[in-house]
Protein backbone atom coordinates (compact mmCIF):
# COMPACT_ATOMS: atom_id res chain seq x y z
CA UNK A 1 0.00 0.00 0.00
CA UNK A 2 1.44 3.36 -1.04
CA UNK A 3 1.84 6.07 1.56
CA UNK A 4 0.39 9.45 0.62
CA UNK A 5 2.54 12.49 1.34
CA UNK A 6 0.89 15.88 1.06
CA UNK A 7 2.47 18.55 -1.16
CA UNK A 8 2.93 20.77 1.90
CA UNK A 9 4.84 18.05 3.78
CA UNK A 10 6.97 17.35 0.71
CA UNK A 11 7.79 21.04 0.28
CA UNK A 12 8.69 21.35 3.96
CA UNK A 13 11.00 18.34 3.77
CA UNK A 14 12.65 19.73 0.64
CA UNK A 15 13.17 23.14 2.27
CA UNK A 16 14.66 21.51 5.38
CA UNK A 17 17.10 19.44 3.35
CA UNK A 18 18.12 22.46 1.29
CA UNK A 19 18.72 24.48 4.46
CA UNK A 20 20.82 21.61 5.82
CA UNK A 21 22.89 21.61 2.64
CA UNK A 22 23.47 25.35 2.95
CA UNK A 23 24.64 24.93 6.54
CA UNK A 24 27.03 22.21 5.41
CA UNK A 25 28.35 24.60 2.77
CA UNK A 26 28.99 27.18 5.47
CA UNK A 27 30.79 24.63 7.60
CA UNK A 28 32.83 23.50 4.60
CA UNK A 29 33.80 27.11 4.02
CA UNK A 30 35.31 27.30 7.52
CA UNK A 31 37.17 24.01 7.01
CA UNK A 32 38.39 24.93 3.53
CA UNK A 33 39.58 28.32 4.71
CA UNK A 34 41.59 26.63 7.43
CA UNK A 35 43.19 23.98 5.22
CA UNK A 36 43.89 26.27 2.27
CA UNK A 37 45.17 29.02 4.57
CA UNK A 38 47.79 26.78 6.15
CA UNK A 39 48.65 25.03 2.87
CA UNK A 40 49.34 28.32 1.08
CA UNK A 41 51.24 29.58 4.09
CA UNK A 42 53.42 26.46 4.14
CA UNK A 43 54.21 26.83 0.42
CA UNK A 44 55.13 30.52 0.81
CA UNK A 45 57.12 29.84 3.96
CA UNK A 46 59.03 26.91 2.44
CA UNK A 47 60.17 28.91 -0.59
CA UNK A 48 61.05 32.05 1.34
CA UNK A 49 63.03 30.15 3.98
CA UNK A 50 64.86 27.85 1.55
CA UNK A 51 64.80 29.78 -1.76
CA UNK A 52 64.70 26.34 -3.33
CA UNK A 53 62.33 25.43 -6.15
CA UNK A 54 63.21 21.80 -5.46
CA UNK A 55 62.05 21.99 -1.83
CA UNK A 56 58.83 23.75 -2.82
CA UNK A 57 58.05 21.26 -5.58
CA UNK A 58 58.70 18.32 -3.26
CA UNK A 59 56.33 19.76 -0.65
CA UNK A 60 53.67 20.26 -3.35
CA UNK A 61 54.29 16.80 -4.77
CA UNK A 62 54.03 15.16 -1.35
CA UNK A 63 50.67 16.81 -0.78
CA UNK A 64 49.32 15.47 -4.06
CA UNK A 65 50.86 12.05 -3.41
CA UNK A 66 49.20 11.79 0.01
CA UNK A 67 45.91 13.01 -1.45
CA UNK A 68 46.13 10.42 -4.21
CA UNK A 69 46.93 7.50 -1.92
CA UNK A 70 44.13 8.39 0.48
CA UNK A 71 41.27 9.01 -1.96
CA UNK A 72 39.99 5.45 -2.28
CA UNK A 73 40.27 4.84 1.46
CA UNK A 74 38.43 8.07 2.25
CA UNK A 75 35.70 7.15 -0.23
CA UNK A 76 35.18 3.77 1.44
CA UNK A 77 34.95 5.47 4.84
CA UNK A 78 32.34 7.90 3.52
CA UNK A 79 30.22 5.08 2.06
CA UNK A 80 30.44 3.03 5.27
CA UNK A 81 29.39 5.82 7.67
CA UNK A 82 26.90 8.62 7.97
CA UNK A 83 28.28 11.70 6.25
CA UNK A 84 28.31 13.86 9.38
CA UNK A 85 30.26 11.23 11.30
CA UNK A 86 32.83 11.01 8.52
CA UNK A 87 33.18 14.80 8.37
CA UNK A 88 33.55 15.13 12.14
CA UNK A 89 36.20 12.40 12.27
CA UNK A 90 38.18 14.13 9.52
CA UNK A 91 37.95 17.42 11.40
CA UNK A 92 39.33 15.87 14.58
CA UNK A 93 42.29 14.35 12.75
CA UNK A 94 43.04 17.69 11.09
CA UNK A 95 42.87 19.54 14.40
CA UNK A 96 45.24 17.00 16.00
CA UNK A 97 47.76 17.23 13.14
CA UNK A 98 47.79 21.03 13.19
CA UNK A 99 48.14 21.04 16.96
CA UNK A 100 51.14 18.69 16.76
CA UNK A 101 52.72 20.87 14.06
CA UNK A 102 52.31 23.93 16.27
CA UNK A 103 53.87 22.12 19.21
CA UNK A 104 56.84 21.01 17.10
CA UNK A 105 57.38 24.51 15.73
CA UNK A 106 57.49 25.93 19.26
CA UNK A 107 59.70 23.16 20.65
CA UNK A 108 62.36 22.88 17.93
CA UNK A 109 64.78 25.78 17.19
CA UNK A 110 63.70 27.75 14.12
CA UNK A 111 66.96 27.25 12.25
CA UNK A 112 66.46 23.47 12.42
CA UNK A 113 62.83 23.59 11.29
CA UNK A 114 63.75 25.76 8.28
CA UNK A 115 66.67 23.54 7.20
CA UNK A 116 65.16 21.50 4.38
CA UNK A 117 68.18 19.18 4.35
CA UNK A 118 67.36 18.10 7.92
CA UNK A 119 64.54 15.92 9.30
CA UNK A 120 62.59 18.54 11.27
CA UNK A 121 61.58 20.51 8.16
CA UNK A 122 60.01 17.38 6.68
CA UNK A 123 58.38 16.23 9.92
CA UNK A 124 56.81 19.67 10.35
CA UNK A 125 55.73 19.87 6.71
CA UNK A 126 54.36 16.32 6.90
CA UNK A 127 52.11 17.17 9.85
CA UNK A 128 50.70 20.21 8.06
CA UNK A 129 50.21 18.21 4.87
CA UNK A 130 48.54 15.35 6.74
CA UNK A 131 46.02 17.72 8.30
CA UNK A 132 45.22 19.22 4.92
CA UNK A 133 44.99 15.88 3.12
CA UNK A 134 42.50 14.48 5.64
CA UNK A 135 40.34 17.47 4.81
CA UNK A 136 39.87 15.81 1.41
CA UNK A 137 37.56 13.30 3.08
CA UNK A 138 35.18 16.17 3.79
CA UNK A 139 35.15 17.04 0.10
CA UNK A 140 34.13 13.51 -0.87
CA UNK A 141 31.44 13.46 1.80
CA UNK A 142 30.11 16.85 0.70
CA UNK A 143 29.81 15.67 -2.90
CA UNK A 144 27.69 12.70 -1.79
CA UNK A 145 25.44 15.00 0.27
CA UNK A 146 24.56 16.80 -2.97
CA UNK A 147 23.04 13.51 -4.14
CA UNK A 148 21.52 12.93 -0.72
CA UNK A 149 19.86 16.31 -0.25
CA UNK A 150 19.38 17.89 -3.69
CA UNK A 151 17.02 16.70 -6.47
CA UNK A 152 18.89 15.41 -9.52
CA UNK A 153 17.75 18.17 -11.87
CA UNK A 154 19.41 20.78 -9.61
CA UNK A 155 22.62 18.99 -8.68
CA UNK A 156 24.82 20.69 -11.27
CA UNK A 157 23.79 24.04 -9.82
CA UNK A 158 24.42 22.76 -6.29
CA UNK A 159 27.88 21.77 -7.45
CA UNK A 160 28.27 25.36 -8.60
CA UNK A 161 27.57 26.50 -5.04
CA UNK A 162 30.26 24.10 -3.83
CA UNK A 163 32.64 25.72 -6.31
CA UNK A 164 31.65 29.16 -5.08
CA UNK A 165 32.47 28.16 -1.51
CA UNK A 166 35.85 26.91 -2.71
CA UNK A 167 36.40 30.23 -4.43
CA UNK A 168 35.56 32.24 -1.34
CA UNK A 169 37.98 30.08 0.66
CA UNK A 170 40.65 30.58 -1.97
CA UNK A 171 40.25 34.36 -2.04
CA UNK A 172 40.25 34.66 1.73
CA UNK A 173 43.22 32.42 2.33
CA UNK A 174 45.29 33.66 -0.62
CA UNK A 175 45.26 37.15 0.81
CA UNK A 176 45.64 36.29 4.46
CA UNK A 177 48.22 33.50 4.03
CA UNK A 178 50.70 35.91 2.49
CA UNK A 179 49.92 38.57 5.06
CA UNK A 180 50.13 36.05 7.90
CA UNK A 181 53.56 34.76 6.85
CA UNK A 182 54.76 38.29 6.17
CA UNK A 183 53.60 39.81 9.47
CA UNK A 184 52.89 36.97 11.93
CA UNK A 185 55.37 34.34 10.80
CA UNK A 186 54.67 30.61 10.76
CA UNK A 187 54.07 30.46 14.52
CA UNK A 188 51.17 32.92 14.47
CA UNK A 189 49.80 31.31 11.33
CA UNK A 190 49.63 27.93 13.09
CA UNK A 191 47.71 29.42 16.02
CA UNK A 192 45.09 30.81 13.63
CA UNK A 193 44.77 27.44 11.86
CA UNK A 194 44.28 25.51 15.10
CA UNK A 195 41.60 27.96 16.28
CA UNK A 196 39.68 27.78 12.99
CA UNK A 197 39.82 23.96 13.02
CA UNK A 198 38.23 23.89 16.47
CA UNK A 199 35.50 26.31 15.37
CA UNK A 200 34.72 24.17 12.32
CA UNK A 201 34.21 21.03 14.43
CA UNK A 202 32.03 22.86 16.93
CA UNK A 203 29.79 24.23 14.18
CA UNK A 204 29.49 20.84 12.45
CA UNK A 205 28.17 19.23 15.62
CA UNK A 206 25.15 21.58 15.52
CA UNK A 207 24.05 20.36 12.05
CA UNK A 208 21.54 17.50 11.72
CA UNK A 209 21.54 15.51 8.48
CA UNK A 210 18.50 13.37 7.73
CA UNK A 211 20.27 10.22 6.57
CA UNK A 212 19.64 6.53 7.28
CA UNK A 213 22.53 4.42 8.52
CA UNK A 214 24.47 2.65 5.74
CA UNK A 215 23.58 -1.01 5.28
CA UNK A 216 25.57 -3.16 7.69
CA UNK A 217 24.29 -6.55 6.54
CA UNK A 218 24.74 -8.26 3.20
CA UNK A 219 21.94 -10.03 1.34
CA UNK A 220 22.56 -13.28 3.25
CA UNK A 221 22.51 -11.53 6.63
CA UNK A 222 26.26 -11.44 7.24
CA UNK A 223 27.89 -8.30 8.57
CA UNK A 224 29.55 -6.38 5.76
CA UNK A 225 33.12 -5.16 6.01
CA UNK A 226 34.19 -1.79 4.65
CA UNK A 227 34.68 -2.42 0.93
CA UNK A 228 37.47 -0.81 -1.06
CA UNK A 229 37.22 -2.67 -4.35
CA UNK A 230 33.66 -1.85 -5.38
CA UNK A 231 34.75 1.40 -7.00
CA UNK A 232 36.51 -0.34 -9.89
CA UNK A 233 33.45 -2.44 -10.74
CA UNK A 234 31.22 0.65 -10.53
CA UNK A 235 33.52 2.57 -12.86
CA UNK A 236 33.71 -0.28 -15.37
CA UNK A 237 29.91 -0.54 -15.39
CA UNK A 238 29.61 2.92 -16.98
CA UNK A 239 30.83 3.04 -20.61
CA UNK A 240 33.41 5.78 -21.02
CA UNK A 241 33.83 6.59 -17.32
CA UNK A 242 37.18 4.84 -16.94
CA UNK A 243 38.47 6.73 -19.97
CA UNK A 244 37.32 10.03 -18.47
CA UNK A 245 39.21 9.31 -15.28
CA UNK A 246 42.27 8.28 -17.28
CA UNK A 247 42.08 11.44 -19.39
CA UNK A 248 41.89 13.62 -16.30
CA UNK A 249 44.87 11.78 -14.80
CA UNK A 250 46.91 12.44 -17.94
CA UNK A 251 45.86 16.07 -17.98
CA UNK A 252 46.85 16.40 -14.33
CA UNK A 253 50.25 14.90 -15.16
CA UNK A 254 50.80 17.72 -17.62
CA UNK A 255 49.19 20.49 -15.57
CA UNK A 256 51.12 19.41 -12.45
CA UNK A 257 53.82 21.67 -13.86
CA UNK A 258 51.75 24.62 -12.71
CA UNK A 259 51.35 23.31 -9.19
CA UNK A 260 55.11 22.90 -8.88
CA UNK A 261 56.13 26.23 -10.38
CA UNK A 262 53.37 28.83 -10.18
CA UNK A 263 54.18 29.99 -6.64
CA UNK A 264 57.94 30.33 -7.29
CA UNK A 265 57.07 32.10 -10.54
CA UNK A 266 54.73 34.51 -8.77
CA UNK A 267 57.18 35.12 -5.94
CA UNK A 268 59.80 36.17 -8.50
CA UNK A 269 57.46 38.91 -9.71
CA UNK A 270 55.85 39.94 -6.38
CA UNK A 271 56.66 40.12 -2.69
CA UNK A 272 55.10 37.41 -0.55
CA UNK A 273 52.43 39.85 0.65
CA UNK A 274 51.85 41.03 -2.91
CA UNK A 275 51.62 37.50 -4.28
CA UNK A 276 49.13 36.57 -1.60
CA UNK A 277 47.00 39.56 -2.57
CA UNK A 278 47.28 38.62 -6.26
CA UNK A 279 46.06 35.10 -5.53
CA UNK A 280 43.22 36.56 -3.50
CA UNK A 281 42.14 39.01 -6.19
CA UNK A 282 42.38 36.46 -8.99
CA UNK A 283 40.53 34.00 -6.76
CA UNK A 284 37.41 36.08 -7.33
CA UNK A 285 37.38 34.34 -10.70
CA UNK A 286 36.78 31.10 -8.80
CA UNK A 287 33.79 32.69 -7.06
CA UNK A 288 32.36 34.07 -10.29
CA UNK A 289 32.87 30.74 -12.02
CA UNK A 290 31.05 28.93 -9.22
CA UNK A 291 28.21 31.45 -9.33
CA UNK A 292 27.97 30.93 -13.08
CA UNK A 293 27.66 27.16 -12.68
CA UNK A 294 25.13 27.64 -9.86
CA UNK A 295 23.08 29.89 -12.13
CA UNK A 296 23.33 28.15 -15.50
CA UNK A 297 24.42 24.60 -14.66
CA UNK A 298 26.75 22.55 -16.85
CA UNK A 299 24.53 22.07 -19.90
CA UNK A 300 22.75 19.02 -21.28
CA UNK A 301 26.05 17.25 -21.88
CA UNK A 302 28.53 17.88 -19.02
CA UNK A 303 31.08 15.63 -20.75
CA UNK A 304 31.34 18.06 -23.65
CA UNK A 305 31.41 20.99 -21.24
CA UNK A 306 34.28 19.43 -19.30
CA UNK A 307 36.45 18.94 -22.41
CA UNK A 308 35.78 22.43 -23.71
CA UNK A 309 36.73 23.92 -20.35
CA UNK A 310 39.96 21.90 -20.30
CA UNK A 311 40.86 23.21 -23.75
CA UNK A 312 40.32 26.75 -22.53
CA UNK A 313 42.57 26.13 -19.51
CA UNK A 314 45.37 24.94 -21.82
CA UNK A 315 45.09 28.06 -23.98
CA UNK A 316 45.26 30.26 -20.89
CA UNK A 317 48.35 28.35 -19.72
CA UNK A 318 50.10 29.18 -22.98
CA UNK A 319 49.20 32.86 -23.08
CA UNK A 320 49.85 34.08 -19.53
CA UNK A 321 53.55 33.11 -19.53
CA UNK A 322 54.54 34.60 -22.90
CA UNK A 323 56.03 37.70 -21.28
CA UNK A 324 57.54 38.71 -17.95
CA UNK A 325 54.49 40.75 -16.94
CA UNK A 326 52.65 41.16 -13.68
CA UNK A 327 49.49 42.23 -15.54
CA UNK A 328 49.58 39.20 -17.85
CA UNK A 329 50.06 36.88 -14.89
CA UNK A 330 47.12 38.43 -13.01
CA UNK A 331 44.79 38.23 -16.03
CA UNK A 332 45.85 34.65 -16.74
CA UNK A 333 45.37 33.55 -13.13
CA UNK A 334 41.92 35.16 -13.03
CA UNK A 335 40.85 33.40 -16.23
CA UNK A 336 42.25 30.10 -14.93
CA UNK A 337 40.24 30.42 -11.71
CA UNK A 338 37.10 31.36 -13.66
CA UNK A 339 37.12 28.08 -15.59
CA UNK A 340 38.10 25.63 -12.81
CA UNK A 341 34.60 25.48 -11.17
CA UNK A 342 33.10 24.52 -14.53
CA UNK A 343 35.52 21.59 -14.86
CA UNK A 344 34.97 20.39 -11.30
CA UNK A 345 31.21 20.92 -11.44
CA UNK A 346 30.92 19.01 -14.71
CA UNK A 347 32.82 15.99 -13.42
CA UNK A 348 30.89 15.85 -10.15
CA UNK A 349 27.58 16.14 -12.00
CA UNK A 350 28.55 13.22 -14.23
CA UNK A 351 29.53 11.01 -11.29
CA UNK A 352 26.43 11.90 -9.27
CA UNK A 353 24.27 10.91 -12.22
CA UNK A 354 25.83 7.67 -13.45
CA UNK A 355 27.05 6.11 -10.16
CA UNK A 356 24.63 4.59 -7.58
CA UNK A 357 24.47 6.66 -4.38
CA UNK A 358 25.70 3.86 -2.14
CA UNK A 359 28.94 3.64 -4.18
CA UNK A 360 29.54 7.30 -4.88
CA UNK A 361 32.02 7.84 -2.05
CA UNK A 362 34.26 5.04 -3.29
CA UNK A 363 34.00 6.06 -6.95
CA UNK A 364 34.68 9.73 -6.22
CA UNK A 365 37.57 8.75 -3.95
CA UNK A 366 38.92 6.31 -6.55
CA UNK A 367 38.69 8.96 -9.26
CA UNK A 368 40.49 11.39 -6.97
CA UNK A 369 43.24 8.85 -6.30
CA UNK A 370 43.82 8.06 -9.97
CA UNK A 371 43.53 11.65 -11.16
CA UNK A 372 45.88 13.03 -8.52
CA UNK A 373 48.42 10.20 -8.75
CA UNK A 374 50.02 11.75 -11.81
CA UNK A 375 50.45 15.23 -10.37
CA UNK A 376 53.21 14.46 -7.83
CA UNK A 377 55.14 12.68 -10.58
CA UNK A 378 55.32 15.85 -12.62
CA UNK A 379 55.91 17.96 -9.50
CA UNK A 380 58.88 15.85 -8.43
CA UNK A 381 60.35 15.95 -11.95
CA UNK A 382 59.57 19.52 -12.93
CA UNK A 383 61.04 21.24 -9.84
CA UNK A 384 64.56 19.84 -10.25
CA UNK A 385 64.31 20.08 -14.06
CA UNK A 386 63.36 23.76 -13.87
CA UNK A 387 66.01 24.73 -11.33
CA UNK A 388 68.88 22.70 -12.75
CA UNK A 389 68.16 22.92 -16.49
CA UNK A 390 65.38 25.17 -17.81
CA UNK A 391 66.03 28.27 -15.67
CA UNK A 392 69.81 28.47 -16.27
CA UNK A 393 69.37 27.56 -19.96
CA UNK A 394 66.81 30.30 -20.58
CA UNK A 395 69.16 32.78 -18.88
CA UNK A 396 71.93 31.80 -21.28
CA UNK A 397 72.57 33.20 -24.72
CA UNK A 398 71.55 29.87 -26.28
CA UNK A 399 68.19 29.82 -24.55
CA UNK A 400 67.40 33.41 -25.38
CA UNK A 401 68.29 32.93 -29.04
CA UNK A 402 66.06 29.84 -29.23
CA UNK A 403 62.93 30.97 -27.37
CA UNK A 404 63.47 34.68 -26.71
CA UNK A 405 61.21 35.56 -29.64
CA UNK A 406 58.37 33.67 -27.94
CA UNK A 407 58.96 34.25 -24.23
CA UNK A 408 60.88 37.52 -24.17
CA UNK A 409 63.36 38.24 -21.38
CA UNK A 410 63.10 38.83 -17.65
CA UNK A 411 62.39 36.84 -14.50
CA UNK A 412 61.26 33.23 -14.59
CA UNK A 413 61.64 32.60 -18.35
CA UNK A 414 62.70 29.02 -17.67
CA UNK A 415 59.52 28.41 -15.68
CA UNK A 416 57.54 30.17 -18.42
CA UNK A 417 58.93 27.71 -20.97
CA UNK A 418 57.72 24.82 -18.81
CA UNK A 419 54.21 26.36 -18.66
CA UNK A 420 53.99 26.80 -22.44
CA UNK A 421 55.24 23.30 -23.26
CA UNK A 422 52.91 21.62 -20.74
CA UNK A 423 49.87 23.60 -21.91
CA UNK A 424 50.54 22.79 -25.56
CA UNK A 425 50.63 19.05 -24.83
CA UNK A 426 47.42 19.36 -22.80
CA UNK A 427 45.63 21.21 -25.61
CA UNK A 428 46.56 18.53 -28.14
CA UNK A 429 45.23 15.82 -25.80
CA UNK A 430 41.91 17.62 -25.25
CA UNK A 431 41.31 18.22 -28.95
CA UNK A 432 42.00 14.55 -29.65
CA UNK A 433 39.57 13.44 -26.93
CA UNK A 434 36.60 14.93 -28.81
CA UNK A 435 36.99 12.37 -31.60
CA UNK A 436 37.14 9.28 -29.36
CA UNK A 437 34.48 6.59 -28.99
CA UNK A 438 34.82 6.92 -25.19
CA UNK A 439 33.61 10.52 -25.38
CA UNK A 440 30.50 9.50 -27.31
CA UNK A 441 29.78 6.55 -25.04
CA UNK A 442 30.07 8.54 -21.82
CA UNK A 443 27.85 11.27 -23.28
CA UNK A 444 25.25 8.61 -23.99
CA UNK A 445 25.70 7.01 -20.54
CA UNK A 446 24.93 10.32 -18.90
CA UNK A 447 21.88 10.91 -21.08
CA UNK A 448 20.27 7.51 -20.50
CA UNK A 449 21.24 6.89 -16.86
CA UNK A 450 18.43 7.23 -14.32
CA UNK A 451 19.24 9.58 -11.48
CA UNK A 452 21.03 7.93 -8.55
CA UNK A 453 18.44 6.86 -6.01
CA UNK A 454 17.98 9.61 -3.42
CA UNK A 455 17.54 8.78 0.24
CA UNK A 456 16.46 12.05 1.81
CA UNK A 457 12.87 13.38 1.73
CA UNK A 458 14.01 16.43 -0.25
CA UNK A 459 15.65 14.37 -2.95
CA UNK A 460 12.60 12.11 -3.16
CA UNK A 461 10.46 15.19 -3.61
CA UNK A 462 12.52 16.24 -6.60
CA UNK A 463 12.50 12.93 -8.46
CA UNK A 464 9.20 13.55 -10.23
CA UNK A 465 10.61 16.62 -11.91
CA UNK A 466 13.13 14.39 -13.70
CA UNK A 467 10.59 12.52 -15.79
CA UNK A 468 10.23 15.10 -18.52
CA UNK A 469 13.95 15.88 -18.55
CA UNK A 470 14.91 12.22 -18.94
CA UNK A 471 12.34 11.72 -21.69
CA UNK A 472 13.83 14.65 -23.60
CA UNK A 473 17.35 13.29 -23.13
CA UNK A 474 16.34 9.85 -24.36
CA UNK A 475 14.78 11.41 -27.42
CA UNK A 476 18.22 12.70 -28.48
CA UNK A 477 19.68 9.18 -28.52
CA UNK A 478 20.04 7.47 -31.87
CA UNK A 479 21.44 4.02 -32.52
CA UNK A 480 23.03 1.88 -29.80
CA UNK A 481 25.76 0.56 -32.11
CA UNK A 482 29.27 1.19 -30.76
CA UNK A 483 30.96 4.10 -32.50
CA UNK A 484 27.77 5.28 -34.22
CA UNK A 485 26.34 7.35 -31.39
CA UNK A 486 26.29 11.08 -31.95
CA UNK A 487 26.97 13.28 -28.87
CA UNK A 488 24.01 14.86 -27.15
CA UNK A 489 23.56 18.41 -28.52
CA UNK A 490 24.65 21.19 -26.19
Amino acid sequence: METFTSPAATATAAATATATFHRLLGNTLIANVTNTFLWFALTFWAYLETRSVIATSIVSGLYMLFASLSGTVFGAIVDAHRKKVAMAAAGMVTLTAYGMAAGLYLAVPTERVTDWSGPWFWVFSGLVLAGGVVGGLRGIALSTTVTLLIPADRRDKANGLVGTVGGVAHVTTSIFSGLAIGFLGMGGTLVVAVALSAISIGHLLTIRIDEPAPARLSANGERQRMEFGGAIAAVRAVPGLAQLIGFTAFNNLIMGVFMALVDPYGLELFSVQGWGIVLGVTGFGFILGGIGVARFGTGRNPVRTLLRANALIAIIGILFALRDSQVLLIVGMFAFMLVIPLIEGSEQTILQRVVPFEKQGRVIGFAQSVELASTPVSAFIVGPLAQLALIPWMESTSGQSTFGWLLGSGEGRGMALAFVLASTVSLIAVVGAFSTVAYRRLSRSYAVSPASAPTSPAAVAGVASLASAETAALATIGTDAPGEFEPVPA
